[in-house]
């Protein structure tokens, strides 16, 4: 038996994940811990794992970051990208750290694990010279000798001038990412570590061992990547309602009809951007159109929906995607790899933080339509949709992913890559 941290960002889709891994780890004998958020406290839990909370680190509420970061207030696209990850994600890593340290003077462990996120972790391994393990949680921003960089939404070039591009989009990496790279060194010095000049990318995927989510087609079948690097497929576990009582009250509306799932995931989730427009453009349609809220208990919109439209805060994932026909979503990567694992094809509006990479992504391996901006208009979801119900190609490219995320093992496979490090 080992004795094994998990560490993760205390977000649902860096959790989630996590926690199905953390689950695998204790099923096989490990005595597992949990360093995140106190309100992941049951999921936690339910994974057979005990939480090591934070506490010098802000136990932020992820659906109310700006009352802990005030600067994200108002702010999308681009300078909510920046200021997320100055404030959130760099700006606490000295406080995770402070916890983690904490913790290993009380019980020391055999192994760390953490999402690619999770700085505190990255320095903490660095000022005490441990090795440990990358589980990545989001589309893969691992930088490589080819390629654009990952996040700008741009397919890999084929072709000489792409490449050129491509390049040249490399080199100017250092430059755009100076507010990253001080904030990083900040957060060296603050725990005792020489500034290394490192942007993000550069800094948080470990040298031993990164597992990570998705698959090669979700990663434009790019062969530049490093041999610490193994593909994991699908990490997070759906439960499935164990009797009706579980489920929503419109449950059995959805027999015998084409199901459409609409959803915004669990950040910025004004429903104004996607759920609205998506919403109008369905309405009508011989389809039973399923709409998330993103919020638990908040069952209801701020306008009136179709009467094809059933509202639910978050969907029993598990029991709904076998019955779903085709989603309508902001590129959430969790959502999109469980949807695309039951072989369903996607129409991706992603408009911010790494949303617009996903819809590339997607887009690349065929199995969706990228409509290339957050807040689309009815039209263009409409006629999207139109495309995928004509054209066979796209729920054939997904059914292709689908086979492919399966083969790879999901979170045993990344447990066993875990053992491995012991």
């Amino acid at each position: 038996m080992s004795r094994i941290l998990v560490t993760a960002m205390p977000f649902t889709g860096h959790v989630a994940p996590m926690t199905a891994v953390a689950r695998q780890l204790v099923d096989r004998g490990h005595d597992v811990r949990f360093s995140t958020g106190s309100r992941f406290r049951s999921r936690v839990e339910a994974a057979g794992a005990r939480l090591v909370p934070w506490r010098a680190a802000p136990d932020f509420d992820e659906n109310d970051l700006s009352t802990t970061f005030p600067r994200l207030l108002g702010r999308k696209g681009v300078q909510q990208l920046l200021v997320n990850m100055v404030d959130c994600f760099i700006g606490t890593a000295p406080a995770q750290v402070a916890d983690l340290t904490s913790e290993w003077e009380r019980a020391p462990w055999d192994v760390l694990v953490a999402d690619e996120t999770s700085v505190g972790a990255v320095l903490f391994s660095e000022r005490n010279r441990m090795p440990w393990a990358t589980v990545a949680v989001l589309p893969l921003n691992l930088p490589g000798p080819a390629g654009p960089p990952s996040g700008m939404g741009i397919r890999p070039g084929g072709n000489p001038v792409t490449k050129a591009r491509d390049a040249a989009l490399r080199g100017l990496v250092p430059v755009i990412s100076r507010p990253l790279t001080r904030a990083i060194g900040e957060a060296e010095r603050a725990v005792g570590l020489r500034p290394s000049g490192r942007t993000m990318d550069r800094l948080v995927f470990s040298p031993t061992l990164i597992a990570a989510s998705g698959s090669p087609s979700l990663d434009y079948g790019r062969s530049d990547r490093p041999p610490q690097l193994h593909f994991v497929g699908e990490l997070a576990v759906h439960a499935i309602p164990t009797s009706p009582a579980e489920l929503p009250s419109w449950w059995g509306d959805l027999d015998g009809r084409r199901v459409v799932l609409v959803t915004q995931g669990t950040q910025n989730i004004d429903p104004e951007d996607l759920v609205r427009p998506a919403l109008s453009a369905l309405e009508g349609r011989d389809v039973i159109v399923v709409a998330t809220t993103g919020v638990a208990g908040r069952d209801a919109f701020p306008f009136p929906v179709p009467g094809n439209a059933r509202v639910t805060g978050l969907a029993p994932f598990g029991a709904l995607l076998p019955r779903v026909d085709l989603a309508v979503t902001n590129g959430g990567w969790g959502g999109t790899i469980a949807a695309l694992g039951h072989g369903i094809p996607l129409v991706l509006a992603g408009g911010d933080l790494d949303k617009p990479e996903v819809a590339a992504r997607v887009a690349w391996s065929g199995a969706g339509v990228n409509l290339r901006t957050g807040t689309p208009k009815a039209d263009a979801v409409g006629a999207a949709v139109d495309r995928i119900r004509d054209e066979r190609s796209f729920r054939e490219a997904a059914v292709r992913v689908s086979a492919e995320l399966a083969a790879l093992g999901g979170a045993m496979h990344a447990a066993e890559l875990i053992e491995d490090l012991r």
